[in-house]
């Protein structure tokens, strides 16, 4: 039988003892079990409780109700059978807490993955979306910008992150005062208008 505890009704699991202590002798055939009152002290539950165990004996006739008597042991053979069923059932039972433990937690880990995958989702579609708005424009020999400052080039000079220069060192962060050279790659977070790409090409 599996490990993990099964947790069936209080009244079950004490019918289960009482027809085990009839199976190993401690109640013979004909013998009278304990009263409610001092079963109910024994197994510290309501006289309710052993009822519903008796009730549960007698009905797969373990025990039987004798006039004058009280509830006296009928079949040891009965007792046998009804631990061998109920041990079938204790581990269907078990089998059944299994399943639905672990479907909850793989009902928990989709849930978790599911955030994930969201969140995954989410920070890649916004890398993408400022990895698509930088752009790389080469300024064309002849072009008018040339000899412009950047304040003055007709495309905002915030847009401008970084100017690459053949032979020198990268400008980062290029003012607007900064003179635009032939051959100048400007590194531009954003779009140009159509106007603005007057002597430039996308590199």
């Amino acid at each position: 039988m599996p490990n993990n505890e099964v947790h069936l009704a209080r009244y079950i699991t004490i019918a289960a003892n009482l027809a085990e202590r009839i199976l190993r002798g401690e109640y013979q055939e004909g013998q009278k079990i304990f009263g409610r009152s001092t079963l109910a002290g024994k197994y510290n539950v309501s006289p309710e409780t052993i009822r519903r165990a008796l009730t549960l004996l007698h009905e797969v006739d373990i025990v039987e109700v004798v006039a004058g008597v009280g509830v006296v042991v009928k079949s040891v053979e009965a007792a046998k059978k009804y631990l061998d069923d109920f041990d079938q059932r204790r581990v269907l039972a078990s089998l059944h807490e299994q399943l639905h433990n672990l479907v909850k937690e793989r009902d928990q880990l989709n849930h978790e993955i599911s955030k994930v995958l969201e969140e995954l989702m989410e920070h890649t579609l916004h890398l993408e979306s400022k990895l698509y708005k930088i752009e790389e424009w080469k300024v064309l020999p002849g072009s008018p910008l040339v000899g412009q400052s950047l304040s003055n080039s007709g495309f905002c000079s915030g847009k401008v992150l970084a100017i690459q220069r053949k032979g020198k060192a990268d400008i980062t962060e290029p003012s607007a005062d900064t003179i635009i050279e032939n051959g100048d790659i400007f590194i531009i977070y954003g779009r140009l208008e159509p106007a603005d790409r007057e002597g430039l090409v996308r590199v």
